[in-house]
């Protein structure tokens, strides 16, 4: 047999022709295997194979999103139509429970309210923004607007940064985003005083809002702006243009005040002239025979002695009240005893709920009889009402766990994780539960601190309706054993919050068994948030052992002649 016929019959192995397909041979040896895949078929035909498959393997690993097959392609699709009708329900049953909220419980108050004289203004800023705490509805709103610009910039910002690779249409958005900055509102003058006694004598004139915080606090001057005050005593004989608003042991307004009057203070005195609303929490609430107050008056005392007069209607919550005034709207009332007397004037109807009439003195002015309605403590176990609303909100705090566990399903099972852990969950759902609220306020006291607190108290609020979800998710996972993926987590989370609501619904146990809920999964989201935001530190790895140093003039094939 001839040399080349030898040579034919020792055909390359797969091993040597991967090598030489990745340029991994010696140039010698790469010779020898090129010159025989000419005069071998077989063995040329396996080298155009295995070329072949290292171009689509290179070309594979290379591209960014490589296309699914067609099964898993069709698989997806059929998944993502099922979903449309899923959506389609969690989206219904939303809004079935965001109007039965809405009909159940907040219409039925706002018509109250609106009965006693509020139906000139919202509700929300009624109570909340129309200079019930801070100047002004509109400059609250502007904020609350920009706040609201700010998180769908973020939403944009992660959108864009991930679709858009070219730095000058990130520059465009980055551009945008400082433009709806600039429509923030510039900060008014404020200034801050603290300190034993604190005086604005006659004469004197503050520019912008005021905070007092100290022993006692007298304004004999003019403060052109609210003022906000933190004190043991409070006597206002001077001029206030905007807004008062008092915690203190005992508060005096003998002046005169454009704005609204609101506080939370041990005793109240009101002699002055209000110009628009007064909402005050109080022990015993005072309005002398000089005393003037232009809009409503909102109040909770245990004792009330109205003598003055009030230009708009009257809510008014107490123990003992005492009505003496002119009162040119409605009045609704409420508590255990009302006495009218002979100088009271009542334009409005007059509404009185308690546990006896009103004592009504001959010679007082009423509009209308008093409408009195005998206050009833009843279980509220015994009405079908009761439960028909506990389905109603069991089926609302599905929907939002679904919802949650949907759009955040890592988070929502390092939550559950984390639930499983009962004592640290506890003891940190005590800390969040009565200390956010508490740091918020406090953040909220100062203009810097506002966003802060709001921040804040908005993730309180979405922690305190998700701790049921994430407590029923552990104890379904208690009964039905553990999931490990989000659709079977989902079911045993159904299953958990029916039996949790339940739970709750037991008479005589239902607060301790809430508190118990609250404290367990406030913790637990805290905890998971607490470990998501630690940095990952990676574990030690043995170093290899360091190569010997190439010869010079060595490539992958090979040393090369110099």
């Amino acid at each position: 047999m001839s040399e080349t016929a030898e040579r034919n019959t020792q055909h390359l192995d797969e091993m040597a022709c991967l090598l030489y397909v990745e340029r991994q041979m010696d140039r010698a040896r790469a010779q020898e295997v090129s010159a025989h895949a000419e005069e071998c078929a077989q063995c040329r035909t396996l080298l155009r194979a295995l070329e072949r498959e290292s171009r689509l393997l290179t070309r594979a690993m290379l591209e960014e999103d490589e296309p699914l097959p067609s099964r898993l392609a069709q698989m997806q699709e059929r998944a993502r139509r099922s979903m449309q009708w899923i959506w389609g329900v969690v989206v219904g049953l939303a809004a079935t429970g965001a109007y039965a909220l809405y009909s159940g419980y907040i219409e039925p108050w706002q018509r109250q309210l609106e009965q006693a004289g509020f139906g000139g203004s919202n509700l929300l800023g009624l109570l909340i923004f129309q200079g019930a705490f801070w100047k002004g509805g509109q400059s609250i709103m502007t904020l609350i607007e920009v706040l609201a610009m700010l998180l769908l910039g973020g939403f944009a910002a992660v959108y864009f940064l991930r679709r858009i690779r070219r730095g000058s249409a990130l520059a465009l958005v980055l551009a945008g985003f400082c433009g709806v900055l600039s429509w923030a509102p510039g900060a008014s003058a404020t200034e801050f005083r603290n300190g034993q006694s604190m005086e604005v004598r006659e004469g004197e004139t503050i520019k912008g809002d005021a905070y007092f915080t100290g022993e006692r606090v007298r304004i004999d001057g003019t403060v052109d702006g609210d003022v906000i005050t933190f004190c043991k005593s409070l006597e206002i004989n001077g001029h206030v243009t905007g807004d008062v608003i008092t915690f203190s042991q005992s508060a005096r307004i003998g002046g005169t005040v454009d704005g609204n009057v609101r506080g939370a203070n041990n005793n109240m005195i009101i002699a002055g002239t209000i110009g628009k609303n007064v909402m005050t929490f109080e022990e015993t609430f005072t309005i002398d025979p000089t005393a003037k107050i232009g809009g409503s008056l909102t109040n909770f005392a245990q004792s009330l002695g109205m003598e003055g007069s009030v230009g708009r209607d009257a809510l008014l919550f107490f123990e003992h009240g005492n009505l003496a005034g002119k009162i040119a709207g409605e009045v609704r009332a409420k508590g255990d005893s009302l006495t009218i007397g002979s100088t009271a004037e009542i334009g409005g109807r007059m509404r009185f709920e308690g546990q006896n009439e009103a004592e009504v003195s001959q010679h007082a002015k009423l509009a209308s009889p008093v409408e009195f309605k005998k206050m009833e403590r009843k279980s509220e176990y015994r009405g079908t009402h009761y439960y028909v609303w506990r389905v109603i909100w069991t089926a609302a705090f599905v929907v939002f766990g679904l919802v949650v566990f949907l759009l955040l399903p890592r988070f929502a099972q390092d939550t559950v994780r984390a639930g499983e852990q009962i004592g640290a969950s506890a003891g940190l759902g005590v800390l969040v539960l009565f200390g956010v609220p508490i740091a918020a306020i406090i953040a909220c006291i100062t203009v810097v601190g506002l966003i802060v607190g709001i921040s804040a108290m908005f993730l309180w609020v979405m922690m305190l309706i998700g701790a049921e979800i994430v407590v029923g998710a552990v104890i379904g996972q208690w009964i039905m054993g553990r999931a490990g993926e989000i659709w079977p987590l989902i079911g045993r989370m159904v299953v958990g919050v029916i039996i949790v609501r339940l739970i709750t619904t037991i008479p005589h146990v239902t607060f301790w068994t809430r508190l118990a809920v609250m404290l367990w999964g406030m913790g637990a989201i805290s905890l998971a948030i607490y470990r998501k935001l630690q940095p990952v530190i990676a574990p030690s790895v043995p170093s290899a052992p360091m190569a010997p140093p190439l010869p010079p003039n060595t490539t992958i094939g090979g040393v090369q002649p110099a």
